[in-house]
C-alpha cells in the first residue's frame, strides 16, 4: 500500500503493444496499490492497443515513430525530449520494443525500470518462451528489473518463478508468466514510489539491503 501523505510519484510508460502491463499499473495507481501518477504513456507505434487503454484513463498519449528518424540516436533523442517534458521520476517500460542508445539509458540510470519474461539472466532477449521449453528448464518466469546500457542485463529487483509442465505450450507457458506479470510489476513500481528501492552501483537494493541475485537454472531436462 501506499505511504500516508507522500505526493504520488510521476511516471512516464512506453509501450509498443496491447499495454496489459500498463493496465495493470493504471489498476494498481487507481486503487491505491502504488502510489504514483502517470503523467503520459508513449508508443513508438500508432497502432499500440495500450495508446486506448491510456486514453481511457485520461492519461495523454504520444506516438514517436521510430521509422521516421534516421538512426537510433535521433530517435532516442526525441524521444528523451518528449519525455523530459513530464518530468518523471521513474520511467516504466512495458512491451516497449526498441534497443535503447546508452546515451538514453544513462540519462535515466537508477530510475527506469523494465519487465523480461524469463528469469533472467536466462533467456535475454526474445522469444523466452519458446526457448525455455525447447531447453527443458523446469522452472521459468518473469524479471523486473532496472535498465543498464547492456540488453536485458540490469540487475533484478522483482521475479516470479513458475514450473514448467511437460505439456506446456509457447501459449500456455506464455499465459501463465504473464499472470504473473501484472502481479509484480505494479508491486516493484511501489517499492520504488515508496523510496525503498534503489540502484546502488550494479547492485538492486530493497529496504536498504542488497536483492539477491538469480541463479542461472540448468538447461536440463
Amino acid at each position: 500500500m501506499t505511504e500516508a501523505g507522500q505526493t504520488p510519484l510521476p511516471l512516464v510508460v512506453l509501450i509498443s503493444g496491447s499495454g496489459s502491463n500498463l493496465q495493470a499499473i493504471i489498476d494498481a495507481c487507481a486503487n491505491g496499490q502504488v502510489n504514483a501518477e502517470i503523467k503520459a504513456v508513449i508508443s513508438n507505434k500508432a497502432d499500440a492497443f495500450g495508446l486506448k487503454r491510456a486514453q481511457r484513463a485520461n492519461i495523454p498519449t504520444h506516438v514517436l515513430d521510430h521509422s521516421l528518424f534516421g538512426n537510433r540516436q535521433s530517435f532516442d533523442r526525441a524521444l528523451k525530449k518528449l519525455i523530459d517534458g513530464y518530468q518523471p521520476g521513474l520511467l516504466v517500460l512495458a512491451g516497449f520494443m526498441r534497443i535503447l542508445t546508452a546515451e538514453f539509458v544513462n540519462h535515466y540510470l537508477g530510475r527506469m525500470l523494465n519487465i523480461h519474461p524469463s528469469l533472467l539472466p536466462n533467456f535475454q532477449g526474445l522469444n523466452t518462451h519458446q526457448r525455455a521449453i525447447e531447453s527443458g528448464v523446469k522452472q521459468h518466469g518473469v524479471s523486473v528489473h532496472f535498465v543498464t546500457p547492456e540488453l536485458d542485463g540490469g540487475p533484478v529487483v522483482n521475479r516470479a518463478i513458475i514450473d514448467v509442465d511437460s505439456s506446456d505450450t509457447t501459449e500456455s507457458l506464455g499465459k501463465r508468466v504473464l499472470a504473473e506479470e501484472h502481479k509484480i510489476y505494479p508491486e516493484a513500481v511501489s517499492w520504488f514510489a515508496n523510496g525503498r528501492l534503489q540502484l546502488n552501483g550494479n547492485q538492486a537494493m530493497l529496504d536498504g539491503e542488497p536483492v539477491p541475485a538469480l541463479e542461472k537454472y540448468a538447461n536440463e531436462t
